[in-house]
């Protein structure tokens, strides 16, 4: 039966990496005796997949796993259970029973919501909100994305959904979050180009991130229809 469980991850916690939260939920798990499965083989570990991961100092209120569970009570439990066990800065928000025919964590992800402000006297410019505005409704929004393996010049537009600044000056952004190379777009990388097309050098600790959920794509290419990644099981 596959679970997935839905986190939050503040504070202090966004500087641990994701390999690190792997490990803490494999013994969180552990600690909260929950029946979860084991591959076999010679050295067995949970069955776990995370969506995509958040990177280090970046805070989140919308994270994603799963895991295949032998047998449950009831998921409310498992909640309590996994909260009574972890630390500061973590909250289990939601467990959720998937249906046998879901997709994991990973293949699931579409799109994601972020928030971003600007720490005190370091914003862009006196009036970069208009500039901003201008900067999203273009038609195309080149940009330069770094790869392992190249350097890419791409179009971001197609990847920002929605945009929008909110009363006390930060940003909320609607991203495309495919896991492929050129369809990841992360919120830091349209801030930079967006630094850049200003004239202006950016410097990343410039800004304060916070992912707010994570979604899937329930509908067409051509009729997207984005939920949260938990809304595609059931709490019982």
């Amino acid at each position: 039966m596959k679970v997935r469980i839905k986190f939050s991850k503040t504070g202090p916690l966004k500087f641990i990496g994701h390999l690190d939260m792997m490990r803490f939920f494999q013994k969180a798990i552990r600690r909260a005796d929950i029946d979860v499965t084991y591959t076999t083989g010679f050295s067995p570990h949970q069955v776990m997949a995370f969506a995509n991961p958040l990177g280090v100092g970046l805070e989140s209120t919308g994270e994603y796993f799963d895991i295949e569970v032998n047998s449950y009570t009831t998921m409310a439990e498992m909640k309590d259970k996994l909260n009574q066990v972890v630390v500061p800065g973590v909250e289990i928000l939601d467990v959720c029973l998937l249906p046998d025919d879901a997709g994991n964590a990973m293949a699931s992800v579409a799109a994601a919501r972020y928030r971003i402000s600007f720490r005190e006297g370091m914003e862009p410019c006196a009036d970069w909100e208009s500039r901003f505005a201008s900067f999203c409704e273009q038609e195309t929004i080149p940009a330069t994305k770094t790869t392992k393996k190249s350097v890419l010049e791409i179009d971001i537009k197609p990847s920002l959904y929605e945009w929008q600044i909110l009363p006390d000056h930060s940003i909320m952004l609607f991203l495309n979050a495919s896991s492929s190379g050129t369809g990841n777009i992360k919120p830091a990388m349209v801030l930079e180009t967006f630094f850049k097309a200003e004239g202006i050098e950016f410097d990343p600790y410039c800004l304060c991130i916070t992912r707010i959920d994570t979604y899937t794509d329930l509908g067409t290419e051509d009729a997207h229809r984005f939920v949260p990644m938990n809304e595609v099981g059931t709490s019982c």
